[in-house]
């Protein structure tokens, strides 16, 4: 789906496309491809990458085009991660600047929302670019805290009982943890790229670009907080269910010597020698009386030294 927004006109949609309009294009089809290469001219090779869904943060240029790729959040509720990472392809030349995502993300309409509520200025291509590098941090943020809540739920219920679903559910938030670790580090390395661009820093709003930072930064920091303690409730969690295993092995134990101890005193008793009571009436009232005191005393045995 194509758009042209109107930075200029607070983000209004055109018809075609004008100057100062941004190119938005989420899940593009064949004639938005079309569209890009054969009146764009933007090479085939910049879409290709942007197509990768595994494509790393970076910057490269290519007949006057710049490509960047963004790293974005994105939640995907027909996947069993809950939350993975998107490449966004930034594409500028000139009076052009131009998005693809192939994927719909809550990101990008709430941007164009939030900007048209604000009525925020645009100062060229270069301001736009770091607007959007600060959504994205603030959207890390909020599927952060949005994970934060899923793992303390989770944690809850393995708290009343152990089972290999509520496992399987924090296994999976924390490789959605990994996925954001990892696609923050590469912004985080494009963002030192773009800085370290001479020949733009005049383009630059100081203010802006420290605001990105500053966001950025908090979004890796509380990636990597949330990542050690998962990390460490997994952990817990293991030695708590290798100390159960060890507990209910150990009172299975337990009731097998118990149970043997009747059998161990009926199978002596019933052997075909002389014992002294093969001929007693109260025989059987004896050996029962035997193994009951028997069984009772180990009992008590094993509640004193808490195997029972």
């Amino acid at each position: 789906m194509r758009k042209f927004l109107c930075c200029r006109d607070n983000f209004a949609e055109k018809q075609a496309w004008q100057k100062y309009c941004w190119v938005n294009i989420e899940m593009p089809t064949e004639e938005d491809t079309l569209y890009l290469t054969r009146d764009l001219k933007i090479p085939s090779a910049f879409l290709s990458d942007i197509r990768d869904v595994d494509e790393r943060p970076r910057i490269e240029t290519e007949d006057g085009w710049t490509l960047m790729i963004l790293r974005i959040p994105y939640r995907d509720e027909g996947n069993d991660i809950p939350y993975i990472t998107v490449p966004l392809g930034i594409i500028m030349k000139a009076d052009y600047f131009v998005t693809i995502c192939h994927h719909a993300t809550d990101m990008l309409p709430d941007f164009i929302r939030y900007m048209q509520r604000k009525k925020l200025p645009i100062d060229g291509s270069w301001d736009l670019l770091f607007r959007l590098f600060l959504s994205s941090s603030v959207w890390y943020l909020k599927y952060l805290k949005q994970i934060n809540n899923q793992s303390r739920a989770v944690e809850k219920e393995l708290e009343r009982s152990i089972q290999n679903a509520e496992l399987q559910r924090l296994l999976k938030i924390e490789k959605s943890l990994v996925f954001f670790i990892t696609s923050l580090r590469g912004n985080d390395n494009l963002l030192v790229k773009l800085k370290n661009l001479k020949s733009q820093r005049e383009f630059f709003d100081p203010d802006l670009v420290e605001d990105v930072e500053i966001e950025l930064r908090q979004a890796q920091d509380t990636a990597r907080i949330y990542s050690d303690i998962l990390s460490g409730t997994m952990d817990a969690f293991a030695s708590v269910i290798s100390n159960n295993l060890n507990v209910i092995m150990k009172r299975m134990t337990a009731i097998s010597l118990l149970l043997m101890i009747p059998t161990l005193i009926a199978s002596l008793y019933g052997m075909n020698v002389h014992n002294g009571l093969e001929d007693s009436h109260y025989g059987l009232f004896v050996i029962a009386i035997i193994s009951v005191a028997f069984s009772i005393l180990s009992y008590w045995m094993f509640r004193r030294k808490n195997w029972l």
